[in-house]
């Protein structure tokens, strides 16, 4: 017998030992009810995201068409809102009499009125984008 076997025990109580754990169940360790079977989901879609597969692409291309979506709506509508206005002053040319410190009513309307207009347009879609970003990520993540 060597030095290094001076603490060890038998041959036999070890084996006796190893059959014991062996019949013994092994322990398990559950944490939070198995979240692994929702996060697989999740999982499986920000992989698909990042190898741009046909379905990660179609995610991504359906953002896109919101986005735009966004864009040419409120586009459309700042279009139509700034066409009305020289309309209007055409067909009631009364309101083109009207002064106020001797600057004509349009030339105020037409010169002041679409910079806190068009301010307030891209708020709007800068809140709508993340909005739809948000959307996004928390469909992905689910």
């Amino acid at each position: 017998m060597s030095r290094h076997d001076a603490g060890k025990p038998e041959q036999a109580a070890r084996e006796a030992w190893l059959g014991e754990q062996a019949r013994k169940p092994r322990r398990r360790r559950v944490v939070l009810a198995d979240s692994t079977k929702s996060r697989g989901k999740a999982l499986r879609t920000i992989i698909e995201l990042e190898e741009q597969t046909s379905v990660g692409e179609k995610l991504v291309r359906d953002l896109i068409k919101q986005q735009l979506r966004s864009a040419f709506g409120l586009a459309f509508a700042v279009l139509i809102g700034m066409c009305l206005l020289p309309i209007t002053f055409f067909m009631f040319p009364q309101i083109s009499d009207l002064k106020i410190l001797g600057i004509p009513i349009p030339w105020l309307v037409l010169g002041l009125a679409p910079f806190p207009i068009l301010y307030g347009v891209g708020w709007m879609f800068r809140r709508q984008a993340e909005r739809h970003e948000r959307d996004f990520v928390n469909m992905v993540d689910r």
